[in-house]
């Protein structure tokens, strides 16, 4: 299911993790082993979750890096989304028997 507009991960960190349990930036970064430079860039949305910093966080907060990643991917596609110039993408299908292109010009579809 898409959302709209979702949070990126570093809301998600300062808003539900963070400020319920009185964290630092400070003690986060130092709990979790980067630097308060590397914490501030990712809730201010600057940086992206990594695999490594979403195994770090798992760990910390007792989550899976799945769910971190996971959050980091929904924000990524629906930004993408929004930027990506798809109108003349030319479509490839399997038919029974071989390949057909289609072209999409505007909303005709050929084949």
């Amino acid at each position: 299911m898409e959302m709209y507009n979702p949070p990126h991960p570093g809301e998600i960190l300062k808003d539900i993790y963070m400020e319920p349990l009185n964290l630092t930036f400070s003690d986060v970064a130092k709990g979790i082993g980067v630097t308060q430079k590397a914490l501030l860039e990712l809730i201010n949305k600057k940086i992206s979750i990594t695999p490594i910093i979403a195994i770090k966080l798992a760990k910390a907060f007792n989550t899976t890096p799945e769910s971190w990643l996971s959050l980091q991917d929904q924000y990524d596609l629906w930004h993408a989304k929004k930027r990506a110039k798809i109108s003349d993408i030319q479509i490839f299908v399997h038919s029974k028997d071989k390949i057909k292109k289609v072209k999409i010009n505007s909303s005709k579809i050929s084949a």
